[in-house]
């Protein structure tokens, strides 16, 4: 099975949740504005082997599949409930298990759902020194949201959509496809488009001061 270009990763324990509402926007918007595949994961889905594993082998199959689906993504985007001012802890304990290399140069979008304005630095001080460390490139606008930036229960708020909009302009350099232009130097050209007939080369051509039948003296 083809591993989605986008995928998100829901640190909560908990589904449906604000931070999964949160998630499926950003993902969905983000699938549909680069025209891409995409999946989104939660961390419940590896219980209840993910708590007694203390490295990666110790996962079992289904698990290892869905750990190979976020290294092998185009683009991840990684959100997680805050609980007691961090990150869910099964959540960090995954990410714990994995090389330090697993996420290098890989472009990663940072949110987190709190229940107020005090955890609204979690993706500064918590979450993008975790991803900094895997040397993920994390793009520069996290999204933080709280109770309020959700108009019900099931969507959320028009300034909360905003926000979403410019962070996921951001996958652009990874995500829009990239045109080729091969530049071609002058020293590099045909003979014929640098100085317009063979003719006109060779008189160009630098002469040597050694000539066939002329001696030095």
């Amino acid at each position: 099975m083809t591993t989605p270009a986008i995928v998100g990763f829901s640190g909560s324990y908990n589904s449906p949740s604000r931070t999964r509402i949160l998630i499926e926007e950003i993902v969905g918007r983000a699938a549909r504005r680069y025209d891409k595949t995409s999946e989104i994961l939660d961390v419940g889905q590896f219980i209840p082997h993910l708590g007694a594993a203390v490295r990666l082998s110790d996962l079992n199959q289904t698990a290892r599949r869905l750990v190979d689906r976020l290294l092998e993504a185009e683009a991840l985007v990684i959100a997680s409930p805050v609980y007691k001012g961090s990150y869910t802890g099964l959540f960090k304990h995954l990410i714990d298990l994995l090389e330090p290399t697993a996420f290098s140069g890989m472009p990663v979008l940072l949110a987190a759902t709190g229940g107020g304005d005090r955890h609204a630095l979690v993706i500064e001080h918590q979450l993008r020194p975790l991803f900094g460390f895997f040397e993920a490139r994390t793009l520069a606008t996290g999204i933080y949201a709280s109770e309020r930036d959700f108009a019900d229960p099931i969507s959320i708020s028009p300034a909360l959509a905003e926000r979403l909009d410019r962070a996921i302009g951001q996958f652009a350099p990874y995500l829009e496809p990239r045109i080729s232009k091969r530049v071609v130097h002058a020293s590099q050209s045909a003979p014929s488009e640098r100085c317009g007939e063979p003719s006109a080369c060779a008189l160009l051509a630098p002469s040597s001061s050694r000539q066939v039948g002329v001696r030095d003296g």
